[in-house]
């Protein structure tokens, strides 16, 4: 007795079923990213062994087991390691040794490297899937149209008779291309011994082949305890940094009933713009948690940022700009300004983070209107600093000048008015912003580059402040790992109705891991325009304090 054929709309849905899933095994399976691993550029491909197996050639390969569903895992093929073991010298294992920076980023933050893999292999998988379907839906329309009406009846006739074992043809031919992804050797990997060198880290448990094994042997101990070292020093300055908030907060708090006699120390002045600024991050990652937690306390309604990011703007460095954008809170904007050590890719990451970055436009955010710009110039470590843009320091600080005085509607200070000036000028470079606030065209600058604070002082018609590097760098040198100088950061606060910053409160973190929060600073009075009614007290008076006299050299 034959068995009856299968319904017209069943035999669609497995027919349509199975094109589902062979579009998406092709996009899961032909997944790639070029992204980084620490300090190198690196391709990851989706594998069907249900390992993560980091490929170094001939050096050999790290093997940990996949968090991937399924039997998925990644294979990692690392670039810019020697193509044949006659290159692998002491040379090249200094080299190695030398990126030590590198890999201590991947070893502090692992969750985002994940995370930004992840997101780029499925967005990968998503394409490749869709043009699989593009090229399965156009090449079946094709073969219908070559075949014409009476053709494809009797193949229909056909095909409904053999409807399930072509089923079971298709999920066996799945089966078997899902296999053939797999990495070669995952059975003599799988019986290596665990690495004891990873013991305590993101890669515990992971396997090491071939000639890679005397490398992390050598210079294994050196990576984990400064590893160790950092995780200890960062953990220990986070909790120092929350109760110095906290005491703060509290003491602010207890002044609350007494009079105030500035409005820059009024705690009922809820109405204000509060920003929380950071700048010269240089990929130290270990601050992320810091900037997470203060911000956490600090409930900004505005993150300013600005600039130098990175330590030399590579793609590899897109990890740092990830792990210090997960440290925003959700919902609140991130403007930044880049910086010298940036570059057009940091700027592209930034982008892909939904970050504001500053394009030599007037923006207004949260309310309040705000200019900058990259950085003119590019550094690079072992290359110099170059003129990345065709125009100077200078000619970019004049640019602004006239956007900013364009913005205001004045090309002079004649008949200006304070109402109508962009509110705050970000940019990485302080002298970049010497024409805009000798102009009286922007009351208010923000900068970093200097690695140390200055500020804020009155300079021409405008206030600057200058913050130093978050990450705690020196001058021409970077931080990774524990702290090498004091990490700042700074809370700022804007009257919308006045149009001006009020006050500022500055947060340390010590290389000895200590951590101080000041008191609410006022920030000083600018120098009146011609023609301009000086700035009103809340008693109706003037603003408390010397007026100073503009200085033509901005300082």
């Amino acid at each position: 007795m034959s068995r009856p054929n299968p319904p017209r709309w069943l035999r669609w849905t497995l027919a349509g079923v199975a094109a589902a899933l062979l579009c998406l095994m092709f996009g899961i399976t032909t997944a790639r990213a070029d992204l980084s691993l620490g300090p190198h550029e690196a391709t990851y491909a989706i594998t069907a062994d249900d390992e993560i197996v980091a490929d170094l050639g001939p050096l050999g390969t790290v093997v940990t087991d996949s968090p991937l569903p399924l039997t998925l895992g990644v294979r990692i093929t690392v670039h810019e390691i020697p193509a044949d073991l006659a290159a692998v010298d002491a040379a090249s294992f200094d080299a190695l040794a030398g990126d030590l920076d590198g890999y201590l980023q991947f070893f502090d933050t692992p969750q985002q490297t994940i995370a930004t893999v992840a997101s780029a292999l499925v967005w990968d998988a998503l394409r490749g899937a869709a043009v699989a379907a593009v090229v399965l839906v156009g090449s079946a329309y094709g073969l219908r149209l070559l075949l014409g009406a009476a053709r494809r009846r009797e193949l229909a006739r056909a095909v409904a008779s053999r409807t399930w074992e072509i089923t079971a043809a298709g999920v066996v031919v799945v089966l078997v291309a899902a296999t053939a992804t797999a990495s070669a050797g995952p059975e003599e990997r799988a019986a290596l011994p665990a690495s004891p060198v990873f013991a305590g880290t993101a890669l515990e448990g992971a396997r090491i082949t071939g000639r890679l094994a005397g490398v992390i042997d050598t210079y294994s101990g050196q990576l984990v305890e400064t590893y160790q070292a950092n995780e200890v020093f960062y953990a220990g300055a986070r909790e120092k940094l929350m109760a110095a908030w906290d005491a703060r907060v509290a003491e602010q708090d207890a002044a609350a009933g007494e009079p105030e006699d500035t409005a820059s120390t009024d705690p009922e002045a809820t109405d204000y713009v509060t920003f929380l600024l950071v700048s010269d991050l240089h990929c130290n990652t270990g601050m992320t948690p810091l900037i997470r937690d203060l911000a956490d306390r600090v409930a900004p309604d505005v993150m300013l940022n600005a600039g130098d990011t990175t330590i030399n703007g590579t793609s590899v460095e897109s990890v740092c700009v990830d792990s210090f954008a997960s440290a925003v809170p959700d919902g609140v904007p991130f403007v930044v300004s880049d910086g010298n050590h940036d570059s057009r890719l940091t700027t592209a990451t930034e982008l892909a983070n939904r970050q504001v970055v500053l394009d030599g436009e007037v923006v207004e955010v949260d309310g309040v209107r705000i200019l900058g710009d990259r950085d003119p110039l590019e550094t690079r470590i072992g290359g110099g600093t170059v003129v990345a843009r065709e125009e100077t320091p200078a000619e970019a600080g004049e640019r602004l000048r006239d956007t900013a005085c364009e913005a205001a509607g004045e090309a002079g200070l004649g008949g200006y008015t304070g109402e109508d000036r962009v509110d705050l000028l970000l940019i990485h470079q302080p002298a970049v912003g010497d024409a805009a606030l000798e102009s009286g065209c922007v009351p208010f600058q923000i900068s970093g580059h200097m690695h140390t604070r200055i500020g804020p002082d009155v300079v021409g018609y405008g206030v600057r402040y200058v913050n130093a590097s978050t990450g705690g760098a020196t001058k021409g040198n970077t931080s990774v790992g524990p702290l090498r100088d004091t990490s700042e950061m700074t809370v700022l606060r804007f009257d919308p109705e006045r149009r001006r910053f009020v006050d500022w409160q500055l947060v340390e973190v010590t290389p000895e891991g200590e951590a101080a929060v000041s008191e609410r600073q006022a920030i000083p009075p600018t120098v009146p325009l011609p023609d301009e009614v000086p700035d009103l007290a809340p008693d109706g008076g003037p603003d408390a304090g010397p007026t100073p006299s503009p200085s033509p050299s901005g300082n």
